[in-house]
């Protein structure tokens, strides 16, 4: 168990273990949990090893000198009624489990394994969103591509009780780019008018710097106002800091750890947007912007993507992943306009499976599903009006 060892040790290792597996991802590494654990979320690991040719699993333990063949993060919430505990919960996998999903036999197996966990807990439900791809490119257009594999994991889930979930917790689909090639073929990749801007930035005189945490109260102030301007609710600035800080370089180099470096960009020492770009297991992640209304003709946010991506290559990514796209490929889609920008930059619009809940309590699951919306509505509403209060 954790408790039995070094949680500094533990917490290395699982890093290491997911980053060795198919498609490690930001949200399932160690890190992400103690950030969740802050919110009141109980992390649970865990990791299948392969044992006399079988997968086995393990909670909250690494066996010594075992093959691991996948792995899940799993956070659970505690349901209290009144302030008092109803010995409910609900699960969430963020972006796992993590395993070769073309491998059916562990798929069905791991699978399987989560199902029992989840009703050993008392969950309601489990979520997951696996980056599984069922596609490329927008489905409308004919060079739109289908992935068969993806489409029987999601036939498979169909067929032993799983839903697609109507709380679609992270982007269902994004935009790629790959950033292998030199520079040059990166540039070329992009879109003309992407290309132009990025030019028109350097000579308009932005210029563009990395961030320390001793500008995250200026990048939070920023991240209000581009939330107000563009209708989107972000949380307090307290969550932010507890995130950039979890993720903050470590003073020694660690293969697997993740971490987060922030871009600034400026005009005449004055910061008009900024970014911050999560690296680990060689991908980048770009998970929040932000800018202001002033300077915005001069095309700030073109060169901060630039310098973001030379950035990423510099440390060794293969892979920048824009983070989201429309859930429905139109104009009428609130994310069509970033869309539009992200996809100017070169990258490969990636359809996902999305999120998918196993109602381990189908009549509480029905209630839960109803009464959460309405719920989410008025945190967002409070949400604004705190936003407001800090960036007015």
């Amino acid at each position: 168990m954790i408790a039995a060892m070094h949680i500094a040790q533990f917490l290395a290792e699982w890093d290491a273990i997911i980053a060795a597996l198919p498609n490690p991802h930001l949200l399932q590494t160690a890190e992400w949990a103690q950030v969740k654990a802050i919110l009141g979320w109980k992390p649970f690991y865990l990791v299948w090893s392969e044992e006399n040719g079988k997968p086995v699993i393990h909670t909250n333990q690494i066996p010594k000198g075992a093959r691991f063949l996948a792995a899940a993060l799993i956070l659970q919430r505690s349901l209290t009624l009144g302030g008092i505990g109803t010995g409910l919960s609900v699960l969430y996998a963020p972006k796992g489990p993590l395993l070769n999903w073309e491998d059916s036999n562990l798929r069905e197996r791991v699978i399987a394994d989560i199902e029992a966990f989840a009703r050993k807990q008392r969950a309601i439900f489990i979520k997951i969103d696996p980056d599984v791809c069922l596609g490329t490119g927008d489905p409308s257009n004919t060079d739109s591509t289908l992935n068969p594999d993806g489409v029987i994991v999601e036939k498979s889930l169909q067929s032993t009780g799983w839903r697609s979930s109507k709380d679609q917790i992270q982007f269902r689909n994004t935009v790629l780019i790959d950033l292998t090639g030199s520079e040059d073929e990166l540039l070329m990749r992009m879109k003309q008018k992407t290309r132009y801007n990025i030019r028109l930035a350097s000579r308009k005189g932005i210029r563009v710097r990395t961030g320390t945490p001793a500008d995250y109260p200026l990048l939070y102030r920023m991240y209000a106002e581009t939330s107000l301007r563009d209708g989107f609710v972000i949380r307090d600035e307290k969550y932010y800091h507890q995130v950039w800080n979890a993720f903050t370089p470590p003073e020694q180099t660690i293969p697997a750890h993740p971490y987060t470096q922030s871009l600034i960009a400026e005009v005449d020492g004055e910061p008009v947007a900024g970014v911050f770009l999560f690296i680990f297991a060689r991908k980048a992640w770009y998970l929040y912007g932000m800018s202001r209304d002033t300077h915005r003709e001069k095309m700030p946010n073109y060169l901060l993507q630039w310098e973001a991506i030379r950035l990423a290559r510099s440390h060794g990514c293969l892979v920048y992943d824009l983070w989201g796209a429309p859930e429905v490929f139109s104009d009428s889609d609130s994310m069509w306009g970033v869309y539009r920008f992200k996809e100017g930059l070169g990258g490969i619009t990636t359809r996902y499976l999305g999120a998918w809940d196993y109602p381990v309590r189908p009549t509480l699951y029905t209630l839960y599903t109803t009464t959460l919306p309405r719920i989410l509505a008025i945190m967002r509403h409070r949400g604004r009006a705190q936003v407001n209060s800090i960036a007015g």
